[in-house]
């Protein structure tokens, strides 16, 4: 881990501030719009905007990056997210906030895939797991310090939409100019969708179900919370507590997952998560139940894509693993698109305890569909899976590539040590 920390430490701490940069917009905007006059279903649209835009900046994103050149995509990507950044509070409109979400999302996907890309080159078969675990924790670090940043500011003034717009910037300063020398760019043709489907019926419904719930989590939490009547440093808390379950069960969860029946701990990990999002709307919205909930929501989702991800390879041949990951990604990328849109038309209809509802139910249908497929096909035996990697929901292509590279290797080793 020190010897991955030692080459790749600006890529690292530019990524941090990048998700600091992009944690803050995504809250503010739910506080901002609230307080600007915004329905509940116009700021939906306005989050749908980043997920729409990343699905189409990941596909896109190669083919620039082949074109001219990492360091030239990152540039032009990251001047693009700083300067929209400070437009939200210029231009207080829905449609203007939902047509600069598809700006940044685009952005932010070009952003992650170059990055990764540079961090999938600097690692190697020894400590490409180690490295990908260390990227991932970075990106939660950064979302959780971003809620903090928060409360420096007044939400209707204009400094809490410069900060994000100065870190961005600042955040490409170490990359640029410490980083390793730029790699080759290739892509991997990825499966069709019905193969995709034929190999893993499960991974694919949950890859699309969890791009809701994810969407609703990154999206919609601040929504709820002005809507709740939260103050601005207790929906700091709340939204950071997602990231803090996730960051703090992540390793246990993936530790268990390489010692049983992983479709087993999968139905557990999705009946705890929907559980979690009935208590505020069984018990009560004290403050205490909502940090409860968002904890256990947050610990048990953020671990479960990982699971989905290594439950998929589990049915692959380690030659195939590449290619399934782009499918996974437009799956999990519909959803995502989506999760705000459906979430934000229920918390209008029947008001915020909706956002929980929402989730919950998304996670009992995920539940009942593993029930069913899990009496449909034997699962493989503990000692027959791959490895469990740290993937968290933000991830490029490039990032699951890197777990699914994880898992080649670690298929070619245990190959050679049993002949």
């Amino acid at each position: 881990m020190l010897q991955v920390l030692a080459s790749s430490w600006a890529l690292l701490l530019g990524v941090m501030l990048l998700m600091v940069g992009n944690g803050v917009q995504g809250t503010l905007l739910g506080i901002r719009g609230g307080l600007e006059g915004f329905s509940t279903f116009e700021l939906s649209l306005v989050m749908s905007g980043y997920f729409a835009g990343f699905l189409f900046g990941s596909r896109m994103a190669p083919t620039m990056i082949r074109r001219v050149g990492h360091v030239r995509v990152f540039a032009a990507l990251g001047s693009f997210i700083s300067a929209v950044l400070i437009l939200y509070p210029a231009m207080n409109d829905p449609i203007a906030w939902t047509l600069l979400r598809v700006v940044v999302g685009f952005c932010f996907s070009g952003v992650y895939v170059t990055a990764e890309s540079w961090l999938n080159n600097a690692a190697d078969n020894a400590n490409r797991g180690k490295a990908l675990s260390l990227y991932m924790f970075v990106q939660m670090v950064g979302i959780i310090a971003a809620q903090g940043l928060l409360v420096l500011g007044d939400p209707q003034d204009f400094i809490l939409f410069i900060i994000p717009s100065v870190l961005v910037s600042i955040a490409f300063a170490p990359i640029l100019l410490s980083v390793n020398p730029t790699p080759a760019f290739e892509t991997t043709k990825g499966l069709s969708l019905r193969e995709l489907y034929t190999i893993s019926p499960l991974g694919c419904v949950g890859f699309f179900i969890l791009g809701g719930v994810f969407a609703a989590q990154f999206g919609m939490a601040s929504v709820f919370g002005q809507q709740a009547g939260l103050t601005v440093a207790q929906i700091s808390g709340f939204v950071s507590t997602f990231y803090i379950g996730g960051l703090v069960l992540q390793y246990p969860i993936g530790w268990i997952s390489d010692r049983m029946d992983r479709r087993i701990l999968i139905l557990i990990v999705t009946a705890v998560a929907a559980m979690a999002g009935f208590l505020p709307v069984l018990l009560s919205s004290d403050y205490n139940v909502l940090l409860a909930a968002a904890f256990l929501m947050g610990g048990m989702t953020n671990p479960l894509y990982a699971l989905l991800l290594a439950y998929v390879n589990d049915f692959l041949d380690p030659d195939d693993m590449p290619a399934a990951s782009a499918g996974l990604i437009f799956i999990n990328g519909i959803g995502a698109i989506a999760g705000p849109i459906i979430s934000g038309w229920v918390m209008g209809v029947v008001g915020p305890s909706g956002f929980w509802s929402y989730m919950a139910v998304l996670l009992l249908a995920l539940l009942a569909y593993g029930l069913w497929r899990s009496t449909q096909r034997s699962a493989p035996a503990p000692q027959d899976t791959g490895a469990f990697v740290t993937m968290a929901p933000a991830a490029s292509p490039v990032a699951v590539d890197m777990a699914q590279e994880f898992w080649a290797d670690e298929a070619e080793a245990n190959e050679e040590e049993e002949s």
